[in-house]
């Protein structure tokens, strides 16, 4: 069993080191809180530059991928499960804020990672 795990996790691994091209729509930064039962997914903007980085559209300064950045979300959207905030975001606010199917993709996988952290009482870090 645990050679199958390891298995896994070296396949995702490996994955989460590919390029991907971020959505033009912004981002999200998920949390659970393990009071209150809930999954979190904060929106925030931002612009693609062309380096394919992205930028504050406030600042104009890109947005750091690791290391604290002090900025304001869009949009806050909770959920009991992960069914629930993909159904919120995707389906009843309009318009979308996920405009790439791979970042549509993403966020599923990561809602289920937190439901699960939220179910076992486990820590969730964002991937």
């Amino acid at each position: 069993m645990d050679l199958i795990v390891d298995d896994l996790t070296a396949i995702d691994d490996k994955l989460s080191q590919r390029h991907i091209d971020l959505d033009p729509n912004g981002y999200f930064i998920i949390y659970i809180d393990l009071n209150d039962r809930l999954i979190y997914a904060k929106h925030f903007t931002n612009v693609i530059d062309d380096c394919g980085l992205a930028v504050d559209p406030e600042t104009g300064k890109v947005i750091p991928a690791r290391g604290k950045v002090e900025r304001t979300h869009t949009m806050v959207f909770s959920g009991r499960t992960a069914k629930e905030l993909c159904v919120k975001i995707f389906e009843e606010t309009q318009p979308c804020p996920v405009t790439f199917l791979d970042h549509a993709a993403y966020l599923g996988r990561e809602f289920v990672r937190a439901e699960v952290a939220l179910v076992t009482g486990k820590d969730y870090v964002q991937d």
